[in-house]
């Protein structure tokens, strides 16, 4: 795989097109990398597609992935930040070969960079935020999007320093609890002490 002409292209590309952004659908930019891509010989239509993405979407990635939880728990593990695009090669290969079905997947793509601020928004509101999100397109052209992350390091440290206090205040009433039992108990063996001192008082000797 010959890089440097997938940059060519690229560059040239840029040139003509200007700076490319995520929220604009535009098939007439890959056939003008197909339209330079004849003048770069070792580099393929795939190869040139796949580069375009990347430049434009950020972390493309190139694999098939399972609809299954198992595997979407997976990918996000294995991904980090907000900009990952995961597409099956099948999907790939509809794409370089069908501007409709390039238009159709990158307009998916770009409905997800979109969301993006909702998502997060509502995430922060409970005192989330995200470690790893994406898009998946699988082999059968469905899509899911994916979120991964886990409480704000502020937020956790104010859900410990609560459940700590409670802890605390568990232990606290359990040993007053216990304090109260035991003074209970005393009070109710001194009681039988002195019921028992007061019969032995009030005893009468019987002669016989």
């Amino acid at each position: 795989m010959d890089i440097s002409g997938i940059y060519a292209v690229l560059a040239g590309v840029d040139r003509h097109t200007g700076k490319m952004q995520k929220t604009d659908v535009g098939t007439f930019v890959f056939k003008d990398l197909l339209q330079g891509a004849g003048r770069t010989a070792d580099t393929s239509k795939t190869e040139i597609y796949q580069e375009y993405l990347k430049q434009r979407y950020g972390n493309v990635m190139i694999q098939s992935v399972g609809k299954d939880q198992q595997s979407i728990d997976s990918i996000g593990a294995a991904t980090s930040g907000t900009g990952n695009v995961v597409i099956a090669p099948n999907i790939l290969e509809q794409m370089v070969n069908d501007p409709k079905k390039a238009a159709y997947y990158e307009e998916k793509i770009q409905q997800y960079y979109a969301s993006l601020p909702r998502c997060q928004a509502q995430l922060s509101l409970m005192g989330h935020e995200i470690h790893s999100s994406g898009i998946v397109i699988h082999p059968d052209g469905t899509v899911t999007h994916y979120v991964s992350g886990d409480l704000k390091p502020e937020v956790r440290a104010r859900i410990e320093a609560q459940m700590r206090a409670e802890a605390e205040a568990k232990a606290e009433r359990k040993r007053y609890a216990e304090k109260a039992r035991i003074e209970a108990r005393m009070r109710a063996e001194a009681e039988i002490r002195a019921e028992r001192k007061r019969y032995a008082e009030k005893a009468v000797p019987v002669q016989f």
